[in-house]
């Protein structure tokens, strides 16, 4: 199946469900959908929920509100207070199911009290072979992902992205915050501020595709292999570990493997995973 039929399935898949609320983040996965929908229903027939929470970092925020407004898609902002919830604080394995369905109650609501027929998430083809606990939660729910519908692979999505324009075309990934945490330290406001504003600092540097994994007391950055230059040679050095002490870390590392998606899960057993699955 080439790109174009796999859209076509797309528009096909999306035309059946009728009016659609799209859980909306901003990122690569969720614009597309919702660019998607709004080309193929209507923009009177698709509402965008970006779920408001401290996990939601401000500047992902900012560029979600601006993709939506070049779509043309009408925006309603949720709170979603998942970190008051103890099997998501407690930053287990299965973190993802509780924030996921936590979600997944408030747009399905949402989708009953203003006569929308789906609820429809930005779960791509390839997120179906990763390890991601909260597909589980949109199975329980019964929301639909027609991306992963239509064999849409991340790859695919991109492409589609930039024939569309779509600022969000070669956007890096951006998981929520809490992905940062490393598994069984406590999920709290405050530690999702503190990676929140050691990214932004990063992003000041001028890098771009990154992360800063939390581990109580050490931050642990990883950048692309080309760029450890970049955050061990002075003066960015200094003036990274005097921003990371300033905001609660105590120590400040650099890891030589490099930025790689999920990275945390790594220690994690098989066991564990399918137990969260």
């Amino acid at each position: 199946m080439n790109l174009q039929d796999k859209y076509n399935s797309l528009q096909e898949i999306l035309s059946r469900l009728g009016k659609v609320v799209v859980a909306y983040s901003g990122g690569v996965d969720s614009t597309f959908l919702l660019k998607a929908a709004v080309d193929t229903l209507g923009a009177e027939n698709v509402l965008a929920c970006i779920g408001i929470s401290a996990s939601l970092a401000g500047s992902q925020y900012d560029k979600a509100i601006e993709c939506a407004g070049i779509i043309g898609a009408k925006v309603d902002e949720v709170t979603v207070d998942e970190v008051e919830d103890s099997n998501y604080s407690a930053n287990k394995a299965d973190r993802c199911f509780h924030c996921k369905s936590h979600l997944c109650r408030i747009l399905l609501d949402i989708a009953r009290q203003r006569s929308f027929d789906h609820v429809v998430f930005g779960t791509n083809y390839d997120d179906l072979d990763d390890f991601r606990p909260g597909n589980r939660a949109m199975k329980v729910f019964g929301v639909r992902s027609p991306l992963a519908e239509a064999k849409l692979t991340k790859d695919d999505i991109r492409e589609l992205s930039r024939q569309m324009n779509l600022p969000t075309a070669d956007m890096p990934a951006s998981p929520c915050l809490a992905s940062r945490i490393s598994y069984g330290l406590e999920v709290t406001e405050q530690r999702l501020k503190q990676i929140e504003d050691a990214e932004d600092f990063l992003r000041t540097l001028g890098l771009v595709e990154f992360r800063v994994r939390h581990h109580e007391t050490i931050a642990r950055i990883e950048v692309n292999p080309a760029d450890i230059d970049k955050v061990t040679t002075e003066p960015a050095r200094s003036q990274i570990i005097e921003k990371f002490k300033s905001i609660g870390f105590q120590f400040v590392t650099v890891d030589l493997q490099g930025f790689r998606s999920g990275s945390l899960n790594e220690p994690l057993t098989e066991e564990e995973k399918q137990k969260s699955l």
